[in-house]
């Protein structure tokens, strides 16, 4: 139990927060939801910004160039605003299925998440994946899904794959009546009202009309075809699915249910309250050495993503810090523990929609920019009264896909090398050194990686490079029990060896029968595929 003391106006303001993710699957309508949430919120004026794929107008979170050609986010950004009297900060995250690993690292910042499912197609893989991650740490998760207005899936069909697909109970909270043309609106089963939907306006401005009771003649002169089959599934609904337990989403067992159509605006504010009213508040977190409380006074967080060059004018590089307790204030002074030195934070930034201005106060659940030079890597714990703290569950993955990279140029190498060290940094790719063989070696979990990283270094460090793709299947990092088994490893397979990033053994392997039998030969040898910052190597 914590002897930190706690401030009163903490206890208050962090109570307000709000920080969640999007997550989905590629073009399940995640981009457009985040720009109607920040319409609802007010941190955006104009919709409909997000067009086709060939459109010169994108959301406010794809702000890089390659972005705005692909159609996609690649990259994660943060928007703050106000909603209902609370502090939401909403972190986009890369919908692209080749380029995941940033987004694992972003769900780790967040206290609740809001899954986006396309409702035409349903399920997809990458939704899987992302909520696989969520379930590491037990993330509360919301259910969008999305398209209603579209000539989509039985919504049963869809609930019964949810929850057999991602195990997960599904406690619908409004039901759809009728789909595609026919779509006239959703039944909120707690309020047992009719939200009507009207295609082509956009209701901000909260004067949706509504119907009440399910048996209200007005409904059957509003859809006569499509009635008696709302009436039917809201009894099988409530007969055979689970009501909503706050208590089990907030364990992160079950997810409440809403249906809308994003593009049109429709449903998205009750996301927004739902968000308000069941997400939970910024919860006390794991600091290795025990759990930090969100109202302790002294402030504390950790970087869990690195961007460079945001503002292409200057060649600045973010890190963006989670706040896990305090109150961050301009020019407050931390122990930085990994480097084990103390810093002044003099000009933190906050991320407001489409801009970013100066933080002058953040607390717990916020998330603020601070300029870094190199200093800070994803991972690191800053402190304010210099505590040994170190939070955990930043992970990176083992790549299955690898370049060997090297510059046209000879005289840029050290110029391609100082880029490659910096984006290895920042998360965007993974770079190892060999010990023998090629000079640098690029790992990622996907193709698109490779894409994003040869174009910033075109771009941003001026460098064009050769990549070639080297015998090599899989990474491990490495653990030895002592230095003596570390010597014979090492001498036996220095072919396969190299350090990663931050300096840590890696094994490569060239198939995966050659992990399998070098791992059986070494079995004392620890092989491990997942690396998490904050501890030196995580089991896996």
């Amino acid at each position: 139990m914590s002897t930190v003391p706690f401030r009163a106006d903490l206890l208050r303001d962090v109570a307000t927060r709000r920080t969640f993710a999007i997550i989905s699957h590629p073009d399940a309508g995640k981009t457009t939801l985040t720009e109607k949430l920040l319409l609802f919120g007010g941190a955006i004026q104009l919709a409909g910004t997000v067009k086709a794929r060939k459109s010169a107008r994108h959301a406010t979170s794809d702000w890089m160039e390659v972005e705005k050609q692909r159609g996609i986010s690649v990259t994660s950004s943060v928007m703050q605003f106000e909603y209902a009297g609370h502090v939401i900060n909403l972190l986009d995250t890369p919908g692209h299925e080749d380029f995941s690993e940033d987004t694992y690292r972003v769900l780790t910042a967040v206290d609740a998440a809001v899954m986006v499912i396309d409702a035409a197609k349903g399920v997809e893989t990458q939704t899987i994946k992302l909520l696989e991650v969520c379930r590491l740490r037990d993330t509360p998760i919301i259910t969008f899904v999305n398209k209603m207005d579209r000539e989509v899936r039985e919504p049963l069909a869809l609930l019964e794959e949810i929850e057999s697909v991602l195990k997960i109970e599904c406690a619908p909270v409004t039901w759809p009546l009728g789909m595609g043309r026919r779509f006239k609106g959703v039944f909120h089963l707690g309020t047992e009202r009719l939200l009507r939907f009207a295609p082509g306006e956009e209701r901000v401005s909260g004067d949706t009309e509504t119907i009440e009771g399910l048996d209200n003649p007005r409904l059957d002169a509003l859809a006569p075809d499509d009635v008696g089959a709302l009436r039917h599934d809201v009894d099988l609904v409530r007969s055979a699915s689970s009501p909503f337990s706050l208590d089990a989403f907030l364990a992160g067992k079950q997810s409440p249910v809403f249906f809308g159509s994003g593009i049109n605006n429709f449903g998205v504010r009750e996301i927004l309250q739902a968000l308000v009213d069941w997400a939970p508040p910024p919860q006390p977190r794991d600091a290795t050495i025990r759990l930090v409380d969100p109202a302790e006074t002294p402030f504390t967080g950790f970087v869990f993503k690195i961007q460079a060059n945001m503002d292409p004018r200057h060649r600045d590089r973010i890190a963006f810090f989670r706040v896990c307790s305090g109150r961050y204030a301009p020019g407050i002074k931390v122990k930085h523990l990994r480097a084990g030195r103390e810093m002044k934070i003099g000009n933190a930034l906050t991320f407001m929609a489409n801009e970013r201005v100066a933080s002058e106060d953040a607390v717990a659940g916020d998330i603020i920019g601070i300029h870094n030079h190199g200093a800070l890597q994803i991972g690191d714990t800053l402190s304010e009264a210099g505590e040994a703290l170190a939070y955990t569950g930043i992970p990176y993955f083992a790549p299955e896909l690898f370049r060997a990279a090297r510059s046209r140029d000879p005289l840029k190498t050290k110029q391609l090398a100082k880029g490659l060290q910096e984006l290895g940094e920042e998360g965007a790719i993974q770079v190892f050194t060999p010990e023998s063989g090629y000079s640098i070696l690029l790992g990622a979990v996907g193709p698109l990686q490779f894409e994003i990283v040869a174009h910033r270094l075109a771009t941003e460090y001026k460098v064009d490079a050769l990549y070639e793709t080297p015998g090599i299947s899989t990474a491990r990092w490495l653990t030895y029990p002592d230095a003596g088994i570390r010597r014979d490893f090492e001498r036996q397979n220095a072919a396969s060896l190299a350090t990663d990033v931050d300096g840590n053994p890696v094994f490569l392997a060239t198939s995966k029968y050659n992990l399998q039998v070098t791992i059986e030969h070494w079995p004392k040898v620890g092989f491990h595929a997942t690396r998490e910052h904050g501890r030196t190597i995580a089991q896996g």
